[in-house]
């Protein structure tokens, strides 16, 4: 995500290295590249325009021109300003009202409405600790009503049935009944879209919206569609009085230009971004972590949040014991090292939050998520007593295990060397070789192989 930019941005920043001081002229320079930059990334021109005439204003500015570093100056600035085009905080969701409070998802087909309103609808739960009913309103695409069924059960979460003979506003209205007499606290209402914007649709979006007075009406949009998802959301906001948006597809080959859009054009708040596919996958959005992100200055805020909500920290005290004792650490706890990694979204996941630099340092250690999942394929073939006492694990039965996980004998020592490093350095840990360890772990992840 946001790939290309980040990079073009940085060779702009180097550039400017050089140089004893900002002026006009290298300004003039860098800021051409910015501009190029971002126009490459999709986004929409007068907003480009616009940020491009901040950044030079508050470059020239009398505290950045004394500045000796002109490198870090410059990007001081291209920082705060990206921060203000993206909105400057992060917009919570609005939910105080009568509950239930009521959130209409709004959006074109294929932007992953309704897996947005699963992955909300957990969000809600898990971290905000909401009693949610969900509800689709789609009586016109196929199994519309099935998927979003299908997640709510996945997830655990309320569901209300509907049917295509139904119209959308009885369903919605029979919902919300249902939603206030079982002391529900949110009701998100996923509705129908279309291919592109059609009257039948922003009609059909407008009754409901009338019918059930939501607190929040959040637009879906994909990320992927670059400057057009802009267009449909001024659209979508003509139509209806949009309280926030939600970006979709953000993993994908976004290039990012939507992000850094769609808040000027539309004026509405980015409130949600999607990371993932995983229900897990949705993520508030604060625009001064994605200008950092932009700037290959990392995300660990975020980061560190997410290891907060997703890490074990049963296991990772039981760990934690292990490695002070260094005694005891065993091929489960290796495995269970990977399953805390998978719940964080995966390795490529957790590099895209990393500063550029250490990003770029993890890279040269090939970092691997297909890796990571064929150790735990061969842990899982394992028997019990092999995982507790990797020693037993000989020739036969590494043909055994290398089958029964469906790969190559050298792949079972390949992991078996990268498991007596790990305990090695479990040792170091436990004789207090601080130094040591932090040496020795750089390429001794799972999945981050030299």
């Amino acid at each position: 995500m946001l790939e290309n930019l980040t990079q073009r941005l940085s060779g702009v920043i180097k550039n400017l290295r050089g140089q004893a001081r900002l002026s006009e002229s290298n300004i003039q320079d860098a800021l051409r590249d910015v501009r190029m930059a971002l126009l490459e990334a999709d986004v929409a021109l007068p907003v480009v325009k616009e940020f491009i005439a901040q950044v030079k204003q508050a470059a020239l500015g009398q505290e950045v021109i004394g500045n000796l570093n002109p490198g870090q100056a410059l990007i001081g600035v291209v920082h705060r300003e990206l921060t203000k085009l993206m909105g400057e905080h992060n917009d919570a969701l609005n939910l105080a009202t009568t509950p239930p409070a009521v959130i209409l998802m709004a959006g074109l087909q294929g932007a992953g409405k309704t897996t947005t309103s699963g992955k909300l609808a957990k969000l809600l739960r898990d971290q905000h600790k909401k009693k949610v009913l969900l509800v689709s309103c789609d009586i016109y695409r196929p199994a519309a009503i099935e998927q979003l069924r299908t997640l709510a059960k996945q997830l655990e979460i309320d569901f209300f049935s509907s049917d295509i003979s139904q119209k959308p506003k009885d369903i919605a209205l029979a919902a919300l009944d249902f939603a206030k007499r079982h002391y529900h606290d949110v009701l998100i209402v996923d509705t129908a879209g279309r291919l592109a914007i059609d009257e039948a649709m922003m009609a059909e979006i407008q009754q409901l919206h009338v019918a059930l007075k939501p607190i929040e009406t959040l637009f879906v949009v994909d990320a992927m569609t670059g400057q057009d998802a802009v267009n449909t959301a001024k659209a979508f906001g003509d139509a209806l009085p949009l309280t926030g948006v939600i970006l979709t597809k953000l993993d994908g080959d976004a290039r990012g230009g939507a992000a850094l859009s769609v808040r000027q054009i539309t004026g509405k708040p980015i409130k949600f971004v999607g990371v993932s596919e995983k229900l897990n996958g949705l993520e508030a959005f604060h625009p001064e972590r994605m200008a950092s992100r932009v700037l290959g200055m990392g995300d660990v805020l975020s980061l560190i949040e997410e290891a907060q909500r997703e890490v074990d920290h049963g296991e990772a005290e039981k760990l934690a014991k292990k490695m002070q004792s260094g005694k005891g650490f065993d091929l489960n706890d290796f495995k269970m090292q990977i399953v805390q990694m998978r719940k964080m979204g995966g390795m490529s996941a957790m590099m895209d939050k990393l500063p550029a630099q250490l990003s770029q340092a993890a890279s040269g250690s090939k970092v691997d998520d297909k890796q990571i999942n064929r150790t735990e394929g061969i842990i899982n073939s394992m028997t019990p007593l092999e995982r507790s006492k990797p020693e037993l694990i000989k020739a036969s039965r590494k043909r055994r295990i290398a089958m029964g996980a469906g790969v190559q004998v050298m792949h079972v020592n390949q992991l078996l060397n990268q498991f007596e490093q790990m305990q090695k350095m479990m040792k170091m840990f436990s004789k207090g070789g601080m130094g040591k360890l932090m040496r020795g772990m750089a390429g001794k992840l799972p999945g981050m192989g030299r």
